[in-house]
């Protein structure tokens, strides 16, 4: 990933689940992940550390640690991260089996 870095906890591709995804996100600063979607499930961020603006079809809201956003399944989406620092943030979703379609 080239705004960063993506590191898988659990998921069907791993053999220890069979119901969702977890991992980790992390966007070096100034950078942007490319507008997307999830068919197959909804997406939860956390957000560890750091500063993000966050797209949703359109409307962007600021998070920062502590926030929590729930992504509905088929919203093109993408976060920015907006500080100094690394934005580390926590994502799960509702498919053992996420689909990511790039837009």
């Amino acid at each position: 990933m080239e705004c960063g870095t993506l590191t898988w906890f659990a998921s069907k591709e791993l053999g220890n689940t069979n119901t969702m995804t977890v991992g980790r996100s992390v966007i070096r600063p100034g950078r942007i992940n490319p507008l997307h979607f999830h068919p197959n499930c909804e997406e939860v961020l956390h957000v560890l550390h750091g500063t993000i603006l966050h797209t949703l079809d359109g409307v962007t809201v600021e998070l920062a640690q502590g926030d929590t956003l729930t992504i509905p399944a088929n919203v093109v989406h993408n976060a920015r991260n907006t500080g100094a620092e690394d934005a580390i943030l926590l994502i799960c979703f509702s498919s053992a089996e996420r689909e990511t379609v790039w837009v």
